[in-house]
């Protein structure tokens, strides 16, 4: 199946489907007639092999209690080894109802009332959110920035370890929303300096499968050889591969016993759930079958990616379309036409977000009728951003694109006409 194919075939219509994306528009942002390029699901539906092992499960009848097959472990371990260089063992896997609802588990499991936690930013929000809920301190470490490629700043990053007393680390690997695919070069540099101060390291890779051209996904289990993986967490999922993530349903590798032996102890007293078996069909279904569907996505992802760069860079120049080495989710810095240190009216509150710049605002849900993630949702110094949903149609994709073209060159003629 080539791309043009595979959009016929699974581009499905989501509004009045209880789709938060689509159908909370009006709730969230004020507007329900916004083109939403928001939360990062797809517009696409879920392979067939999945859909199909579902209706099976359906069709039997009894949901009663189950527990997890060796056929499940075999999916994930294939999966993870022929891709990622790492295959597992059993009794590392833990199962959760989400990675958000992990990295709250796993706060609590590793770190104390009060303790600093680092992350990257910009970085996907629910990080800081579960620190600060947690009753943790974030440590806000900002990337490097230069025309649209972002890099940590490793003197920076241990000083903020050292100065703060950091516990913890919240590896984004693929980085949402930076598109970032780190090199075992970079993987190593972090997670040293992380084995060297004691900090440990959860290592969210529910983008693993989302990489580009030459760019390759690394597991950190399986960093120099699986040098630091009795330092860390590692935590993937299904959901934004095959589109399943309201199944909420993920896996967490521990290496280490000890890190197991903690988390097992504080799971013993406050994570007594059962899994969702739906959860458990969709995902072994989609390890085993769904390479296909995953790879002709890809290309579809990437060409939209890839269309939209090249008509910003030769209509409207000065929008910077940041690398998406992985993820489908590309950062657009508008700061060379939007002064956003001079805004002409007071910041504007959307989705119980932090306050949004007014005048990029403007120019991204007035002009361009756009629902989108902000930049100051990622991180407090990164006003002027946007982050870009593509995980849809071609044509989604053009109607955006041009819609930013011709809100740009309105901005130009504004501009050129008051300097006339």
């Amino acid at each position: 199946m080539n791309k043009e194919q595979f959009v016929k075939h699974y581009a499905v219509q989501r509004k009045n489907t209880v789709s938060l994306k689509w159908d909370l528009l009006g709730q969230r942002f004020g507007d329900p007639d916004l083109i939403p390029m928001w939360v990062a699901d797809m517009d696409f539906r879920t392979p067939e092999c999945i859909t199909d092992a579902l209706h099976r499960r359906v069709a039997h009848g009894a949901y009663g209690y189950a527990y997890v097959p060796d056929s499940y472990y075999e999916a994930c371990f294939n999966w993870m080894e022929s891709r990622y260089g790492f295959r597992p063992k059993k009794e590392m896997l833990r199962l959760t109802n989400g990675i958000v609802a992990a990295m709250y588990y796993f706060v609590n499991a590793y770190t104390q009332p009060g303790d600093s936690i680092i992350i990257n930013t910009p970085v996907y929000y629910p990080f800081a959110g579960a620190i600060k809920d947690c009753g943790r301190k974030v440590v806000s470490c900002d990337m490097d920035y230069h025309h649209g490629h972002f890099t940590i700043d490793y003197d920076r990053f241990e000083k903020d370890i050292v100065d703060h007393d950091v516990k913890m680390y919240f590896l984004c690997s693929p980085h949402n929303p930076c598109g970032r695919v780190w090199t075992e070069e970079e993987l190593d540099h972090v997670l040293s300096i992380c084995q060297r101060h004691g900090v440990i390291v959860f290592s969210d890779e529910i983008h693993q499968d989302f990489v580009y051209g030459d760019h390759k996904q690394i597991c950190a289990a399986a960093v120099s050889g699986g040098k630091y993986a009795d330092n860390l967490v590692i935590a993937f999922a299904s959901s934004k591969t095959f589109n399943i993530a309201a199944l909420v349903h993920a896996n967490i590798i521990i290496p280490g016993e000890k890190l197991r032996a903690m988390y097992d102890a504080y799971a013993a007293q406050n994570v007594q759930a059962d899994w969702n078996i739906m959860g458990i069909t969709a995902t072994e279904a989609g390890y085993v079958n769904g390479t296909a569907y995953l790879e002709t996505l890809k290309d579809v992802i990437n060409s939209n990616y890839e269309y939209i760069k090249k008509e910003l860079a030769e209509k409207a120049p000065e929008i910077i379309v940041c690398d998406m080495e992985g993820t489908y989710l590309p950062m657009i810095d508008l700061r060379n036409i939007i002064d956003v240190e001079h805004p002409q009216k007071e910041p504007v509150c959307l989705n119980g977000k932090a306050p949004v710049n007014y005048d990029v605002y403007e120019f991204v849900q007035v002009k361009c009728r756009l629902a989108v993630d902000y930049g100051e949702w990622f991180g407090e110094k990164y006003s002027g951003f946007f982050r870009l949903n593509l995980a849809t149609t071609p044509e989604t994709v053009k109607t955006v694109t041009g819609n930013i073209i011709k809100a740009y060159h309105e901005i130009m003629d504004e501009r050129a006409g008051e300097n006339a």
